[in-house]
């Protein structure tokens, strides 16, 4: 099966037969927001490989002479900062030599913007996997996945950086069974760093608190990755990521997998989960051997665990995807994720206790973005003390649709809440918080506070859980 197969086309992609010298552009395998990434043939070394190109389509388009024009002169700087970050992320992937880490063969600039030549992985996704496959993921299968994991983030980490967006699609499964993780997508992060646009950088359910804010008192370290890594496994084993963190900051309705103990899953599995994904960043394992004990794995010596993979009988399901599935991306590179960075990063005020019991200060930083949850809308997040709405149709008529999804914003004492031109009589909680369990539609929600009226038009069209605050 080829990589594009059933793929859809990729605006602004080079087009098939482009030569970078001995390289040649054989097809499109996928691109997101920030690149497009390419099967192609080395001519020299009579082989597939892969390239990436830096495209952030927002900021730029492919022009008739094929090089990237910007969409506007005010988006240079943004440009620029995206490229620099995208050129020393492959410089430093270069220097890692580890099956389980994406392998940069050489990179270079043309056409007005950056490439970056790969090596080129079969496979699928753990997304992928997910997608197409009705039963989660055995123990067994779990534990021979994670010491060449361990391995990979052991390494990042010991050369004195962070991965910071380790998730299901940014984990390679190889047809010999051996995980890569993929590469940092350091241009997205920057540019969403200079945009201010957060919402770009993390992926809700995976990102820790500590990541929402560098306002506050917490440094970030292995341990952040040790949380992104919890999720992954918690999604594996349960269908779903755990909470948004800024939502358990508010209320945190995690249940530890050592209490709902899930069929086939043993206690320390369950338990190193727990730790991983405590909210207080020294709750949390504070390396990657602390973790693995916690399992009792080891971190593997991948070179040796390569020859035992042959013997693997239980390959992950790669035939007969469901129409509706993505195809799996056959290239282990992912166009958006989040750059790696010195542990010894700039000076950041971490999270401080008080923030991630009350969620604040850290919480005011980033309550403008809309945070969404995939989440099972059986059981929404609850609100001890806090009324939940039921929706109002017109003046004379009020019904209570199927709850779709759980919206909070936070009121203060005396603050009146109006959702599409009716006020509603609802309490805050103790957390600060009002909660609305909204069924699918639009809404105009409008805070009127003193003698000001703060209002924000919300859609929702899917589960999850919603954090807003009002044009405050």
């Amino acid at each position: 099966m080829s990589a594009n197969e059933n793929q859809k086309p990729v605006p602004n992609a080079l087009p098939a037969g482009y030569r970078f010298n001995e390289f040649e552009i054989k097809d499109v395998i996928g691109g997101g927001g920030f690149g497009i990434v390419y099967r192609a043939w080395d001519h020299l070394l009579e082989r597939t490989i892969a390239i990436k190109e830096y495209m952030p389509v927002s900021l730029a388009s492919r022009g008739q002479d094929l090089s990237l024009e910007l969409r506007s002169e005010r988006f240079q700087k943004l440009f620029n900062a995206g490229l620099n970050s995208f050129i020393q992320e492959a410089r430093l992937l270069a220097r890692f030599n580890h099956p389980g880490l994406l392998h940069v063969l050489r990179f270079w600039e043309e056409n007005g913007t950056a490439y970056m030549g790969t090596l080129y992985y079969s496979g699928m996704t753990l997304k992928a996997w997910q997608q197409t496959s009705p039963e989660p993921l055995a123990e067994e299968w779990i534990r021979r996945l994670l010491p060449p994991l361990f391995g990979a983030i052991n390494t990042i980490h010991q050369a004195g950086y962070l991965h910071r967006d380790i998730s299901l699609d940014n984990i390679q499964i190889q047809e010999n069974q051996l995980p890569v993780l993929l590469d940092f997508g350091s241009a997205r992060k920057e540019i969403g760093n200079l945009s201010d646009e957060t919402e770009i950088m993390l992926k809700p359910g995976f990102a820790p608190i500590e990541q929402y804010s560098e306002e506050v008192d917490g440094e970030q370290g292995p341990w952040t990755n040790i949380y992104a890594l919890g999720a992954v496994l918690h999604t594996l084993i349960t269908g779903n990521p755990p909470p948004v963190s800024v939502v358990r900051c508010i209320e945190d309705n995690y249940q530890p997998l050592v209490n709902l103990q899930p069929a086939g899953y043993s206690l320390p599995l369950l338990h190193a989960i727990d730790r991983a994904l405590a909210m207080k960043p020294t709750d949390r394992p504070q390396s990657i051997d602390e973790f693995a004990a916690l399992i009792e794995l080891p971190v593997s010596d991948v070179q040796a665990l390569v020859q035992s993979i042959p013997s693997v009988t239980e390959p992950l399901p790669v035939e007969e995807e469901p129409p509706a599935a993505p195809e799996p991306v056959m290239m282990a590179v992912n166009h958006a994720a989040p750059q790696a960075e010195p542990l010894a990063a700039p000076a950041r005020r971490p999270l401080s206790h008080g923030v991630l019991a009350a969620a604040g200060a850290a919480l005011l930083a980033v309550i403008a973005i809309v945070v969404l949850v995939n989440r099972d809308v059986s059981s929404p997040l609850p609100d001890e003390g806090a009324d939940s709405a039921s929706v109002p149709v017109s003046s004379n008529t009020r019904v209570t649709p199927a709850t779709l999804a759980t919206v909070y914003l936070r009121l203060k004492s005396g603050d009146n809440l109006v959702l599409n031109g009716e006020k509603l009589d609802v309490k805050t909680g103790s957390n600060g918080y009002a909660s609305l369990n909204l069924a699918a539609g639009s809404y105009q929600i409008e805070v009127h506070a003193g003698g000001n009226v703060y209002a924000q038009t919300l859609k929702i069209d899917k589960p999850g859980t919603w954090l807003i605050n009002p044009g405050k």
